[in-house]
């Protein structure tokens, strides 16, 4: 196969699978790792994809955000794993920032109902669920709601979590990596909202330890606005799917990492 003909059908498979990984290509291609690089290269200079840690995916899904509906549906399992690992990083009684995201809202199902924490979020869906327990005191951050995501965002909630000093907070993102140097240096925390990526800053600001909870696909994905790096988290929850190998370079970057 001429390296033509390989590159258009790579570029097919990143976007019929939304991402690419270099080994897998390799393998698939029966090529050396190396020369898939330099495919991936060709197709990102050509902004047909855009290169992430080990792989590449479309330039299409750096601002494709799927609805809420859509994103409960993915990785249900998963999600439902780095929930119940989350339980261990609550405190006994204190006070917790929870994000909107179909991961962290999972983290408020499996809360026991008598829990006795303060609980301070900007998203309608965990304030709705979070109401209904008895004992625990829930501040609602207002704002402009934004739909696709339930929460709310603009200075109104800026301005909340500016006055707020929480013992952790719980915090979702769309894409998370290292900085690679194979992608142009470009790493850490990633969603395709800016408005979105300004609220997730000021929660990060707002407490004093953050928990990242989010699942393995997401290792390596980069969305529009970035508001963190991996070293602003303490503590990363994510599955098996990450494997052993980026666990201990996350880790080694200062992040302890949980494979639920």
């Amino acid at each position: 196969m001429y390296a033509p003909e390989r590159q258009q059908e790579i570029l097919r498979l990143a976007r019929e699978r939304g991402r690419v990984e270099v080994p897998a290509l390799a393998e698939e291609f029966d090529v050396t790792p190396e020369t898939v690089r330099r495919d991936l290269k060709a197709l990102d200079r050509a902004g047909l994809i855009r290169r992430v840690h080990g792989g590449a995916i479309p330039t299409g899904r750096l601002d494709f955000e799927p609805d809420l509906s859509e994103r409960e549906a993915t990785a249900a399992t998963q999600k439902d794993r780095i929930a119940k690992a989350a339980l261990a990083e609550l405190p006994a009684e204190g006070s917790v920032i929870i994000d909107a995201g179909t991961t962290t809202a999972r983290l408020v199902t499996a809360l026991p109902l008598d829990s006795r924490l303060t609980v301070v979020t900007h998203a309608l869906p965990i304030a709705a669920r979070l109401a209904e327990y008895p004992d625990l005191t829930l501040h609602l951050v207002g704002g402009r709601l934004r739909h696709r995501t339930r929460a709310a965002v603009g200075e109104w909630a800026l301005r909340a979590y500016e006055d707020i000093n929480a013992d952790v907070t719980f915090i979702a993102a769309n894409g998370f990596s290292l900085a690679d140097a194979d992608a142009d240096g470009k790493g850490g925390l990633t969603t395709p909202d800016l408005a979105e990526a300004a609220v997730k800053r000021a929660m990060i600001r707002a407490a004093r330890r953050v928990v990242l909870l989010a699942d393995s696909a997401k290792f390596g994905q980069a969305h529009f606005a970035r508001f963190g790096e991996l070293a602003d988290v303490d503590v990363l929850i994510t599955d098996e799917g990450l494997s052993p190998e980026d666990a201990r370079a996350i880790e080694r970057a200062g992040t302890r990492v949980v494979r639920a």
